[in-house]
């Protein structure tokens, strides 16, 4: 049986006593997504998997997005993309500025994201400290605390969500994405979700609108949709809602998307190395009432 060790502060656990290169039994899956609903985020330290492997254990919780491009992803398992500034024979094995700003992954598809699986094969170092790490803000707690008169008036509220917003920023900073065609564009098209959403494994509520994707809240003008969504950016992003992972090789770092937003620090530099391998899972099962309760039933 897993174990599961709570981190200090905002979201976060550590899991041990499992080998992921093997299939779950029902009843670990069933604790591994009871910490997921309750922690955010788990750490299986010291677990290198084959492209395989991860795909594998990536499918127990939905089904896995690929690239839109076609690019940096494993030559033999395409579910399993690859995340690395590492340049060989001129050409960069993986995508270099994932994640690199506070975002919810796939928040922009109708199908939103489910859980993230990142594998760290390399990570960064300088003078024997840790570069590359990734901060996650808890949207539980970020509702919890929201304004009640903010609540109030957001309670049936929608926003749109759009892939282009932050595919466009990464473009004019210049890390070498190039701008997506009309036909990758496409095949991206905004999404509308609540601006609060219940959670599926908890019940509870979170603040399911992040600054990497959301782009208007339906309900309100232009302006004012500015202007909330600036104070619902600015809100989320408090230090009491945020932790910090610190990357070690062999970490296989898994996050929950509908409860959390996340963001990776760019602070290495192209000579220090930093190589993950990476599925992106689909919320196509976990919103559905029978798998839910079949998989928590074991």
């Amino acid at each position: 049986m897993p174990t599961i060790r709570p981190n200090d502060g905002a979201l976060g656990a550590s899991v041990t006593d499992i080998d992921l290169s093997r299939p779950m039994s029902a009843a670990d899956f069933a604790t591994i997504l009871r910490a997921l609903g309750r922690h955010g985020v788990l750490c299986f330290p010291n677990q290198l998997l084959e492209p395989a492997a991860l795909r594998d254990f990536s499918l127990r919780f939905g089904s896995i997005q690929t690239s839109l491009t076609g690019k940096f992803q494993d030559p033999n398992i395409p579910e399993v993309g690859i995340l690395s500034n590492i340049v060989e024979n001129g050409e960069p094995i993986g995508l270099g500025d994932a994640g690199q700003d506070w975002h919810t992954d796939m928040s922009y598809r109708d199908t939103m994201g489910f859980v993230n699986v990142l594998n760290a094969h390399k990570v960064p170092r300088r003078d024997g400290r840790v570069l590359g790490n990734t901060i996650f803000a808890n949207m539980h707690a970020a509702y919890d605390e929201l304004d009640p008169g903010l609540k109030a008036r957001l309670a049936n509220a929608t926003a749109t969500h759009d892939f282009n917003k932050f595919w466009d920023m990464m473009v004019k900073r210049g890390n070498g994405r190039a701008p997506l065609t009309p036909e990758q564009r496409a095949k991206r098209p905004p999404s509308v979700h609540p601006v609060f959403l219940t959670h599926p494994i908890t019940g509870r509520k979170v603040l399911y609108c992040n600054p990497g994707y959301a782009v208007r809240i339906n309900e309100l003008d232009e302006a004012e949709s500015d202007r909330v969504l600036a104070a619902l950016f600015e809100h989320q992003l408090q230090p009491r809602f945020l932790h910090t992972h610190v990357w070690t090789e062999g970490d296989l770092l898994i996050w929950d998307n509908i409860g959390t937003l996340h963001n990776a620090i760019p602070d290495y530099g192209p000579n220090e190395h930093r190589l993950m391998k990476r599925c992106q899972v689909m919320a196509d099962k976990v919103f559905q009432t029978d798998f839910i309760q079949q998989a928590l039933a074991a």
